[in-house]
């Protein structure tokens, strides 16, 4: 597991403790909670952002004559 350090407003730490406290967990636990959620939320984004373009490419096959996205259509064999 990698280190990560970092500076935060005095304040914010003592909140933070506080939050930590509450739910009998570490600092260290609520940031790792944060930035897993925020990795998750991104990938959840890009799949959405993918299914989104295939759709669009799908459309667009259908509107420009029907293309098909198979191999042996976008290769030529030699």
């Amino acid at each position: 597991m990698a280190n990560l350090t970092l500076s935060i407003d005095a304040q914010l730490l003592k909140d933070a403790r506080a939050v930590a406290f509450e739910r009998e967990t570490t600092i260290t636990e609520l940031i790792r909670e944060y930035l897993s959620g925020l990795a998750k939320g991104l990938a959840v984004k890009r799949r959405i952002q993918a299914r989104e373009l295939i759709k669009g490419m799908e459309r667009n096959a259908r509107h420009f004559g029907g293309i098909t996205w198979k191999r042996e259509d976008l290769y030529e064999r030699r």
